[in-house]
Order: structure tokens, then sequence, then C-alpha cells
């Protein structure tokens, strides 16, 4: 039986993003599956894991997303720290701004932040002055106060594998009514595109999708989950991954597609089995149930096709 999770996790893209749509805003779960992101897994130049589509990463999902749901925003990005202070300053004036991807790691409201982990966040900031950048923060800190150079340093994301210096979006419109059934099959071919690793990104050596990526990492777990492996799983990489996972199950269930979302929910329950694991160091019992997660891609790409 497949029961739809809710709860707290790591879901600062699809939260921020529903905090800006206000109440014509789907669920974060449509939110997420929209991207396309779900579906596939990922091993990115041979060391870094994620339980999500070859080739993808938020950037690219986030247009695929407005589309599907019926939306259109305005992007800017780049040029030195203070011109984009000052068009986030002009922006926030006028309203709520999603801005990201920042680098979590110099975030120091979140405790234990120091420096730079590679990892990427997003937030919705409501103001700016002189002093501090006014956020609400996705992660468990509303109204977060952030000082200016601190917010400059995170948003100029240089220790992150994608985007862009300085990325925000503003001016949400919605252009169309569209129900969530509808967006989530109006993604469906993307979705069989990433099963297949059809991908135009280009990705470093070393890097692979799906089954081979499944059955590398679980290589390196039984070596040990080594060079930060194993907290990049436990702190972010499983719970992500087994909540995106029930959503797809969720979605795919309600847009008609109930094949594959027997597998999504095989694939969210084998994910969120990884967790106690690889927290004990059982690392021949985390590695078992990468193997098994390794068909599944094939097998949910029949069933959607």
């Amino acid at each position: 039986m497949h029961v739809p999770y809710v709860g707290n996790g790591p879901y600062c893209y699809s939260n921020s993003l529903a905090m800006l749509l206000g109440e014509r805003s789907p669920s974060t779960a449509v939110i997420e599956v929209a991207t396309g992101g779900p579906f596939g897994m990922q091993l990115i130049g041979g060391q870094t894991v994620f339980f999500d589509a070859y080739g993808w990463d938020p950037d690219l999902g986030f247009g695929r997303a407005l589309t599907a749901l019926g939306w259109r925003s305005e992007v800017s990005k780049g040029g030195s720290a203070e011109e984009a202070l000052d068009r986030l300053r002009a922006a926030a004036a006028d309203g709520p701004v999603w801005v990201g991807p920042l680098e979590m790691g110099h975030l120091r409201h979140h405790p234990e932040m120091t420096g730079p982990i590679g990892a990427d966040h997003f937030v919705v900031v409501l103001d700016v002055n002189d002093e501090r950048v006014l956020t609400h923060d996705p992660h468990g800190y509303p109204y977060a106060e952030v000082p200016v150079a601190e917010f400059l340093t995170a948003w100029r994301a240089e220790t992150l594998s994608y985007g862009d210096p300085y990325t925000m979006r503003t001016g949400f419109e919605q252009v169309a009514e569209v129900s969530d059934a509808d967006a989530i099959r109006s993604i469906l071919p993307a979705a069989r595109d990433h099963l297949a690793m059809v991908a135009d990104q280009k990705m470093p050596p070393g890097s692979l999708g799906n089954a081979d990526a499944a059955h590398r990492v679980a290589e390196l777990v039984e070596a040990g989950a080594e060079d930060g492996l194993r907290d990049h799983f436990i702190y972010f990489a499983v719970r992500v991954g087994a909540r995106r996972l029930d959503d797809t199950a969720t979605c795919l269930e309600f847009a008609g597609q109930p094949a594959g979302a027997a597998i999504a929910a095989e694939q969210a329950r084998l994910v969120g089995s990884l967790q106690r694991p690889l927290v004990d160091r059982n690392y021949p019992k985390a590695a078992a149930a990468l193997r098994e997660l390794a068909p599944t891609y094939e097998r949910l790409l029949a069933a959607l096709s």
C-alpha cells in the first residue's frame, strides 16, 4: 500500500516556489515531479550521487515546471555583486523574490555551517536593507536575517556544480489554468527521455546514470562510503530522494499511470531503506538495496511507455 508522505524534508526548491505562487500554488509534490527531476539516478563525475535524472539539475527543471503548471516568470542573473544587490533590493520592494541557487554552507543561521559544502539552496527574499537580507528559508527558518555580505557570497554560487551567479526570479504570472493531473501528464515525455538517459547536458567524465549508477554507488558504499559519501547520503540524498519518489508515486497515480506509480513507490521504499544501514555503517545491506534499485529504472520506463 502506498501512503503519501507528509512531513519535513529538504524541499527548499519546491517550498520556495510554493511560497511565491501563494494560494494558487499546487502542492509541493506536484511542483517537484513537474520538474522531471525524480525520473532517474545520477552519479556525477564518479563522485556525487543524487536520486534524480541523469543530466538534470534544478535550474533545468524550473522552466519545465512553470510551463507544466501554467505559469511564467522573469529571470535575471550575473553582473557584479553590487548590481545584483541593487536588482534584489528593487525587486523585493515590489514583493517576494525567488532566489537561488545559493551555497548553503555560507548561510550561518544554519547551525554548524562555517563555509562552502557544495550544497545548493533556495530561499524567498522578503526585504533588503544595508545590513541584512530578510528571507523565508524553507529549511525551517522563517524570517531568517542574513548579513548582506554573507548573502552575496552564498548567492555567487561559485562552489556549486551548476547555476549562474546571482540568479533570481520575479514577475510570477499565471497564464493558464492547469489541473494537477494534466500538469503531470504533460511532463511524461520528458520523464521517458530522462529514464532513457537522453540528456542535453554535458556530463563530466566518470558520470553514470540509472542502473549503472546504482551498481557503481553500491561498490563505493561497500568500500566504506568514503570522501563524504556517507554524510551526503544520510543528511541529504536519501531524505530528498525517497520523498521525491514517494511524491512521484502519488502524482503518477492520479495522472492515470498506476503501473508507473507502483514502481515509483517501490523505488521510494528502497531509497528510504538506505538510511538506517548507512547511519549504522552496515554497508553490505545498503549496497544490496542499491543493487535491487538498479533494474527499476528500466521497468519504470517500460511502464510509462
